[in-house]
């Protein structure tokens, strides 16, 4: 990085010093140079607002999912699924369409021009992961039409059209990776720009695969799904941890610094659910053995029921020591002020709204902590779940344990406590009921269970497509999210109906592009609720 800025700084040095007569003779744009930049300064940023609006966007889909709930309760109302129009709410459509936009695309071009043909490839998988993400969270975007400088106002695609493009993207990108010619990642400045995987060609291919492996498998609904094609790119994918997609935060300045931090102080009012709390403590329906009551290694745990040992790396716990919920409906709300000791603390392991820098970990909640985009542990269950949907229980269940197990290794390295971590992990793993060693005791509901907690607080638009590819278990009589309720009564112009899209963002779309809205329906106060077509039986 430092590497970047020198060079960033050396071009403003060559501008500054040379006469303006040269600097005019090397520009027909008045607006700015016409050569482009070389690629290695596009990427770092286009990877952290990718990431930024990834938590941006994710805190709210978070509500929705019971991820986490905001403190006051239902006087919030993204707790009761609403959306209202406001840009707070589309910072990934943003990034997609601005931060990264014509940079990408220009990434892209002049890592052509100057034959570094890893950032051509980099390139095309980075603009798919921007179109998954942003299609999983609004439903119809503008793609056929998308930067077209021609254009000032642009039709909205479905998500069919959507799909087709990312698989294109990855098909480019993979095949720009496993080019022989131009310059290696060391001489293109890969190496350097790279702040996920470090100019790793190898890796960024598997990550294009587990991305092809998610677009696959979001269709469980349509009757061309195809659990083979999803399993096969599974197995190209995420080879271990050692793969996880996660990006680096150098935390110093409000600029640099992980969005969940506590130096940025955006979750500071959010509070872990009854519902996430409950998979973790023995509580869950599913996720519960009568056999590990009084099994847990801590004396003061003694008459209860085995935690999982993921609990005190993921969860805060409360002033009294104890791992306490609260609901969307409730919130914090529950306690009368002289029970503070019961209310839980903040993801920065503090009381109240704020925290410290840095603040005592707890999971990837730190300024400098790095962030996931993709883990092996999500892929593992997207097979696992593949599997066990077309009838092949024994593939289900061993992907099942490779999840569970890397996942837990994935939490251990911010456990405060891995002794005990590692007491409750072999006890856990040895529980049938937990950890089922024989395909006819895995479930369902078992594995999107696991699949909830390993992409808890990162892969948010992943576990909201899933509850909407399961329609939030409604009118069912075998739900697979065994322990989630939605809030009763919903948000009251939601006409009862759980929230399914986010709006598309205000400014851009609703001043000046209200023609291609309005054949969307998107003026509806309950368009939010409209079903998303990967979600819809076909």
């Amino acid at each position: 990085m430092k590497k970047i800025i020198y060079t960033c700084l050396m071009i403003a040095g060559t501008l500054t010093f040379s006469g303006c007569e040269d600097y005019i003779d090397v520009n027909t744009n008045p607006n700015g140079p016409d050569a482009l930049l070389q690629p290695e300064l596009f990427l770092p940023q286009i990877q952290s607002e990718l990431a930024v609006a990834v938590q941006w966007d994710g805190r709210f889909t978070g509500f929705y999912t019971q991820n986490w709930a905001y403190s006051s309760g239902e006087s919030y109302s993204l707790n009761l699924h609403n959306n209202p129009l406001s840009d707070s709410y589309a910072q990934l459509w943003r990034a997609v369409y601005w931060s990264m936009g014509y940079n990408l695309s220009d990434m892209i071009e002049s890592g052509m021009n100057s034959e570094k043909y890893d950032f051509v490839g980099v390139g095309y998988i980075l603009r798919a992961y921007g179109w998954q993400m942003l299609t999983d969270y609004h439903g119809p975007v503008i793609v056929t039409e998308a930067f077209n400088s021609s254009q000032r106002v642009f039709n909205y695609d479905e998500q069919e059209v959507v799909y087709e493009e990312i698989q294109r993207l990855l098909a480019l990108g993979i095949e720009n990776l496993e080019r022989t010619d131009g310059l290696s990642p060391q001489d293109s400045g890969l190496s350097e720009a790279d702040l996920i995987y470090n100019g790793d060609r190898d890796k960024w291919k598997r990550f294009a695969y587990g991305l092809l492996a998610i677009n696959a498998h979001r269709l469980t609904n349509k009757s061309s799904y195809n659990a083979d094609e999803v399993i096969g790119y599974v197995d190209q994918a995420l080879a271990g941890n050692q793969d996880d997609a996660t990006i680096r935060f150098e935390g110093t300045v409000s600029s640099n610094t992980n969005f969940f931090g506590p130096l940025r102080g955006n979750i500071g009012r959010y509070r872990q659910t009854k519902f996430m709390v409950g998979l973790l403590d023995g509580t869950n329906p599913e996720l519960t053995d009568p056999d590990l009551i009084g099994a847990d290694p801590l004396l003061e745990d003694s008459e209860e029921h085995l935690k999982d040992p993921r609990i005190t790396a993921m969860m805060a716990p409360s002033p009294d020591g104890k791992y306490r919920g609260i609901s969307p409906v409730v919130g914090i709300n529950e306690w009368s002020p002289e029970e503070s000791d019961l209310v839980p603390k903040n993801f920065w392991n503090e009381e109240g709204y704020t925290g410290t820098s840095p603040s005592p970990q707890i999971y990837f909640f730190n300024n400098d902590a790095r962030f996931p985009l993709m883990t092996y542990a999500e892929l593992q269950f997207i097979k696992s779940e593949a599997a066990f949907i077309s009838g092949n229980k024994d593939v289900a269940l061993n992907a099942y344990q490779k999840g569970v197990s890397s996942h837990m290794d994935f939490a251990r390295q911010y456990a405060p406590d891995p002794s005990i971590f590692d007491t409750r992990r072999e006890i856990y793993l040895s529980s049938e009921e937990l950890y089922p060693s024989s395909a006819g005791e895995l479930t369902l509901s078992k594995i999107m269970l696991q699949k909830y907690i390993a992409t808890w607080g990162w892969g948010f638009f992943e576990t909201w497509s899933d509850m909407r590819r399961y329609h939030y278990d409604m009118d069912t009589a075998e739900p697979v999210y065994k322990g989630f309720e939605l809030p009763d009564p919903l948000y009251i112009t939601n006409n009862e109906n759980p929230a399914y899209r986010a709006r598309p963002r205000f400014n851009s779309e609703y001043m000046w592009n209200k023609e291609a809205l309005e054949v969307l329906g998107a003026f509806e106060e309950d368009y939010h609720t409209y079903e998303t077509w990967f979600s819809k039986p076909e």
